[in-house]
């Protein structure tokens, strides 16, 4: 279990107030993590204020949209800092990122491509999700969580672990303390009808759109298929179940890497990258700007989804050439 820094332990008890911050298009550990650090400063006496710039698109986080605003108030306490939750980069955060930028600042995240430059940052890849180590600091300062934060903690490293399917052996610390949320009170089942349920009837006519452009690179180790603009248009940002689209290509025989492009505008793509095991696509992300960690990154870029997908092709030839 690494150490949480001493240096983020009296940042967390420093200020009057906290800006809890994620990145945009926040899903399920970023949310729960920004919700359980919430309660638990809250807990100590603290105020709070949960910002992000949205959207929020995911069916799973519709409900908590109204929990989070994206304007830091005017009048904010004199002792008022920054907590940037699940986060590889500031730039992540959106349109808040500047309204955040002169605030004394810690990072909490478990990002690959998160190097961190603070000493109170508190940053460790070799977790599954941003909830694990919002967990460890909760029970390390309080000795226990709330029945409140076991269920955004499980659900986030539920959302982030694709309910436990990325894991592999060397996970036993994982289960452990998702064993303690549960005796705490987070409730399993409950999360898993949360995350997989509620999909649209679009959302599959959509999947199978997608599914049908499916193009394989690399003797079929690379995926590559889009989503055009008049899809995106037609459907809205909501429709996209990318948690079960992956699932089903990733379910494709030989295959070890995918990439989904979205084309958002005319003049911009949202792009997602997944990995099983050897390749490692927070390097193909990062190399344009994106972030992420080794099976799962995502990145947002200037151009057409036809001319980009060559260009994405390319850039994983090292990495399937020197297999």
């Amino acid at each position: 279990m690494s150490r949480i820094p001493e240096k983020l332990k009296d940042f967390l008890s420093a200020y009057d107030m906290y800006l809890i911050a994620g990145h945009n298009e926040p899903d399920g550990d970023c949310i729960g993590s920004s919700l359980a650090l919430s309660s638990y400063l809250q807990r100590t006496g603290k105020k709070t204020l949960l910002l992000s710039a949205g959207p929020f698109k995911r069916t799973e986080t519709r409900e908590y949209e109204k929990l989070f605003t994206s304007c830091v108030p005017e009048n904010t306490p004199e002792k008022t800092a920054v907590i940037i939750v699940d986060c590889s980069d500031i730039k992540r955060t959106g349109d808040i990122a500047g309204s955040i930028s002169a605030f004394p600042c810690a990072v909490i995240d478990h990002h690959a491509t998160n190097t961190g430059n603070g000493e109170a940052d508190f940053i460790d890849p070799g977790k599954p999700a941003s909830a694990v180590l919002i967990q460890q600091i909760i029970e390390e300062c309080s000795g226990t969580v709330t029945k409140y934060e076991a269920e955004m903690l499980l659900f986030g490293v539920c959302t982030d672990t694709g309910f436990f399917r990325h894991l592999d052996s060397n996970s036993s610390e994982t289960f452990s303390a998702v064993s303690r949320l549960v005796l705490a009170g987070g409730n399993p089942k409950q999360t898993f009808a949360k995350i997989r349920g509620g999909k649209s009837f679009e959302s599959r006519l959509l999947i199978s759109s997608i599914l049908s452009r499916m193009e394989r690179y690399y003797d079929g180790r690379l995926i590559v298929s889009m989503q055009t603009l008049e899809e995106t248009e037609k459907y809205g940002n909501e429709a996209r179940d990318s948690d079960s689209l992956y699932q089903l290509i990733q379910a494709v025989e030989g295959v070890e890497a995918i990439v989904i492009v979205k084309q958002e505008t005319e003049t911009r793509c949202s792009v997602g990258f997944r990995s099983l095991d050897k390749i490692d696509v927070s390097l193909v992300a990062s190399s344009f700007g994106g972030g992420g960690h080794k099976q799962a990154s995502g990145l947002s870029i200037e151009g057409k989804a036809e001319k980009l997908i060559p260009v994405f092709v390319e850039a994983f030839k090292a990495q399937f050439t020197r297999q």
